[in-house]
């Protein structure tokens, strides 16, 4: 699932999105992604959503947040 950081700077949505990637990447077997995007600019990306993640997502990630959650004891 694809979450939108809308603020008025690039920074703030940048850290908007980094801070949804790390609440989800708690819960999650999955990476999440920081991507960029000219129209609205950083968002952030849940990996379990793609089998493997599309090649036009792939050039624009900027940084990922590895999942937390493991199924190993």
């Amino acid at each position: 699932m694809a979450s939108i950081a809308q603020h008025n700077s690039n920074s703030e949505r940048y850290f908007a999105a980094l801070a949804v990637a790390e609440r989800r990447a708690l819960h999650s077997f999955f990476d999440q992604h920081i991507v960029e995007d000219k129209r609205l600019g950083y968002f952030a990306l849940d990996e379990g959503d793609y089998n493997a993640l599309p090649a036009h997502l792939a050039a624009r990630v900027v940084n990922t947040v590895h999942g937390a959650m493991s199924d190993e004891f």
